[in-house]
């Protein structure tokens, strides 16, 4: 009966033990069996994730990695936390980038394909958590040797958190200007070639700098010409309006000296800074629709209570009747001052605000038809829709 019940403790010791994080504290492999001169699955870098399925075997653990491969590691390499004195190994052959270079702060890749979806799940069928542009650099704690497994770029155990991409489509950070000699060195008859380079190099283009816009967009539409693609086409061209807009963007003092004085009409009723009194917002809108608390931890609202309405959205301090806009839909009622010479109102254009004002704005594909215009400590952000202004919203840096 004893060495049953020393039997169990050693189990249910050991499934709690295996649940819990370790990890790795040097460059390192993950083995197939507990041997050095074994074949290898992938590279492991220091700081990665690891959970362990066994106990301490002659100097090996089986473990998993974040992207569910199983294998052995060397004990050694392998601690309950990460310290300062670690002696970190380094593997050459690792191709995991070292962290602190000009483009991300830990271990990562880049990632090479134009629109690349990251997965809830290392599987081509499951939820889609991200879509990723050319040039964008991933977190990459374990990549697997062979180029059609997963890579985890979220670096966590946590289902709500895990995003996968195949491996094949991480490596070194493209080359802006090598990808357009590749492109106008290719035959117009490779059309599918053409097509898929002209993405990258816009997609590259928008993590390179505003500089490298242009020269992209000006091959990426002869691609779209080429597809005949009314849509396209149009918004290709209004793409390459902006790309000449921002290539010239003004100074941040310029671009605050535009915007220091903006605020909002609410129903022919100006704000004062975003700002008004309760009583006027009561007396404009009556009580709204729903009530909800926004958590703020840097103290940029001027309350966590905050007031919905079907066109507007503000933060409100009841005791000090003091009401802050936050989020206002652009109707026939809202309309969004920037200063005395500027009034925008629904009748706004996307391709109007960026011919006037694209040399203050800030954009990024990865938000398209938002842009930003900054304020002393924070931002005006503009949605359009549809070809119109739809949105304006306030944010205030912590």
């Amino acid at each position: 009966m004893k060495k049953y019940y020393f039997l169990f403790v050693f189990c249910c010791s050991f499934l709690l033990h295996s649940q819990e994080l370790y990890y790795i504290k040097s460059d390192t492999r993950l083995y197939t069996s507990k041997n050095k001169s074994s074949d290898f699955l992938g590279y492991f870098k220091y700081g990665a994730a690891i959970k362990l399925l066994s106990e301490n075997e002659n100097g090996w653990y089986k473990i998993q990695s974040d992207n569910f491969s199983e294998g052995y590691v060397e004990a050694k390499y392998v601690s309950k936390s990460l310290n300062a004195s670690d002696f970190k190994i380094k593997d050459n052959e690792n191709p995991v980038i070292e962290s602190g270079d000009s483009y991300y702060g830990s271990p990562h890749l880049f990632v090479l394909a134009a629109g690349l979806k990251a997965r809830a799940m290392p599987d081509k069928t499951s939820k889609i958590r991200e879509i990723l542009f050319t040039g964008d650099p991933v977190s990459v704690n374990y990549v697997p040797k062979n180029q059609d497994e997963w890579v985890n770029i979220s670096g966590s155990f946590r289902d709500e958190y895990n995003k996968f991409v195949q491996r094949k489509y991480l490596g070194k950070r493209p080359n802006f200007d090598q990808l357009i000699k590749e492109f106008d060195q290719l035959d117009l008859s490779k059309k599918n070639q053409r097509k898929t380079i002209s993405e990258r190099l816009v997609e590259l283009a928008w993590n390179s700098g505003y500089k490298k816009l242009t020269p992209a967009y000006d091959r990426y539409y002869l691609v779209v010409k080429e597809l005949n693609d009314p849509k396209l086409i149009s918004e290709t061209e209004l793409n390459i309006l902006l790309a000449k807009k921002l290539e010239q963007q003004k100074t941040h003092e310029q671009i605050t000296t535009l915007s220091q004085k903006s605020e909002f009409s609410l129903k022919g009723i100006k704000t004062k800074s975003y700002n008004l009194t309760l009583k006027d917002l009561l007396k404009l809108y009556n009580q709204p629709i729903r009530k909800k608390t926004v958590e703020d931890g840097c103290g940029v609202y001027i309350s966590d209570t905050f007031y919905c309405y079907p066109d507007l959205e503000v933060s409100v301090d009841e005791s000090k009747n003091l009401v802050a806009v936050v989020k206002a839909t652009v109707n026939e009622n809202n309309k969004f001052i920037l200063n005395s010479k500027a009034i925008f109102d629904h009748n706004l254009t996307e391709k109007n605000f960026i011919e006037k004002y694209g040399t203050y704005i800030d954009a990024s594909i990865k938000a398209a038809h938002h842009y930003a215009l900054h304020l002393e400590d924070g931002q005006i952000q503009l949605e359009f829709k549809d070809g119109n202004l739809f949105t304006v919203e306030i944010f205030f840096y912590c």
